[in-house]
């Protein structure tokens, strides 16, 4: 069995989230995905989520291309992630490009970075629901 996993936030989940799990699961046989805690993101990344980890975990289990959830706590546990759940390919979307590369020298795992949804992301949905909420603030108070 080929096992694969990737990491990130999901929040505010989409279809680019969603194709990117469904080309990580087409990657091997078993998908485990480490989904950033709520603690990790404020503390490493600065980052409040829209949902919290239980509710994006939950999202995340309801896919049927993920057969793993776990958490990530930390941005060293990745090596140690990849011994202990037998991990053969680390995926992750292109945007991280070359950022992981030293998976290969300290692991026994490929690393492939998987093209991203290009006209979706979180940051610009959160961008314009902001946009279309100052515009409509400017509407009601003319």
């Amino acid at each position: 069995m080929k096992r694969i996993i990737t990491y990130g936030t999901f929040d505010l989940l989409h279809y680019g989230h969603i194709n990117l799990l469904k080309r990580a699961k087409e990657q091997g046989d078993y998908l485990v995905v480490a989904l950033s805690t709520d603690e990790f993101n404020w503390s490493k990344k600065q980052k409040k989520c829209y949902f919290s980890f239980e509710k994006r975990k939950q999202l995340l289990e309801a896919i049927r291309y993920v057969d793993l959830v776990i958490p990530e706590n930390a941005w060293e546990q990745k090596v140690t992630d990849i011994s202990l759940y037998q991990i053969d390919t680390f995926v992750m979307g292109d945007d991280w490009a070359g950022k992981f590369d030293f998976i290969e020298e300290e692991t026994d795992a490929q690393v492939v970075y998987l093209p991203r949804t290009p006209e979706i992301s979180t940051t610009q949905i959160k961008k314009d629901l902001e946009h279309n909420k100052l515009r409509n603030i400017n509407s009601i108070s003319c």
